[in-house]
């Protein structure tokens, strides 16, 4: 299982048979593989088109109230964010010094931060708009994945997000582009 796993997680394309007696496993292979093949977009793809129609469905409620908005979003979103692995990314060389419960606190605050722009920017979105998922590649280095997306506005230009992705215990968003802007690259910079 490990060994497809690392494959899948390759820029190389697999091309490996899985042979064994009756009873050895070999369905369990498959299953997981595609199970891996597949999670990361699925997972992206299935949260986002749930937050999007309860924004839309809940949109004035959130616009009154930015605090609903903001736990909403958080309610959804929180587990699914790499927290400690992208607040260490942003650091960098930084971080080295700095205490576990220092990184935590940057860790939340700048989570906190990309979430509350995410649900901003979502919730004033006119119209119905639904999210493509256009390509799940593999990231340099086995570090994860990115799932490409587009979030599709009525009467608008597509609008291109991008969430790497790696496998920490389940897919946990590190990054998050909007039209090619890195949220990790731009705090960073600052």
């Amino acid at each position: 299982i490990e060994a497809v796993l690392r494959d899948l997680a390759s820029s190389q394309p697999m091309d490996r048979v899985v042979c064994g007696d009756v009873g050895f496993g070999k369905a369990e292979v498959a299953v997981r593989a595609a199970f891996a093949a597949a999670s990361a977009g699925k997972q992206v793809l299935e949260t986002g088109t749930r937050i999007l129609a309860t924004l839309q469905q809940r949109r004035v409620e959130f616009q009154k109230n930015p605090a609903a908005l903001n736990a909403f979003i958080e309610s959804e979103l929180g587990a699914s964010m790499d927290r400690d692995y992208a607040a260490r990314l942003v650091l960098g060389p930084h971080g080295r010094g700095a205490s576990e419960a220092d990184i935590k606190l940057f860790a939340a605050a700048m989570t906190d931060n990309l979430m509350k722009r995410y649900g901003e920017a979502l919730v004033n979105i006119e119209g119905k708009p639904r999210i493509r998922l256009k390509s799940e590649t593999p990231l340099p280095g086995n570090r994860g994945v990115r799932v490409s997306t587009e979030v599709l506005r009525e009467g608008g230009n597509p609008i291109p997000v991008d969430y790497l992705m790696r496998d920490n215990g389940g897919w946990k968003v590190f990054d998050v582009m909007v039209e090619g802007v890195s949220y990790v690259q731009t705090y960073r910079s600052q």
